[in-house]
């Protein structure tokens, strides 16, 4: 960890595909957590190569923009003055 900031690596194929681990790391959950997800429709989009699961980085960025909600929406006290 550095300057406070978990993070860990992930591999991204040329194309932008990422098997279900990667697209786990780069989210910050679980591997099983996405698949949870996947078999009740709600997570990030995907796609089968293979008979593997993948993820585009870019349906994961639209996927997290769907989700997100602005901190200074949700909680004013946090806002920066």
């Amino acid at each position: 960890m550095k300057n406070g900031i978990n993070t860990r690596p992930v591999f991204c194929h040329p194309d932008g595909r990422m098997d279900r681990k990667n697209s786990a790391n780069y989210l910050g959950c679980a591997p099983k957590t996405m698949a949870d997800w996947a078999s009740k429709g709600i997570g990030p989009e995907y796609v089968f190569v293979g008979g593997r699961v993948f993820y585009f980085r870019e349906d994961l960025d639209v996927w997290i923009r769907s989700k997100g909600k602005s901190v200074s929406s949700v909680r004013p006290e946090l806002w920066v003055r």
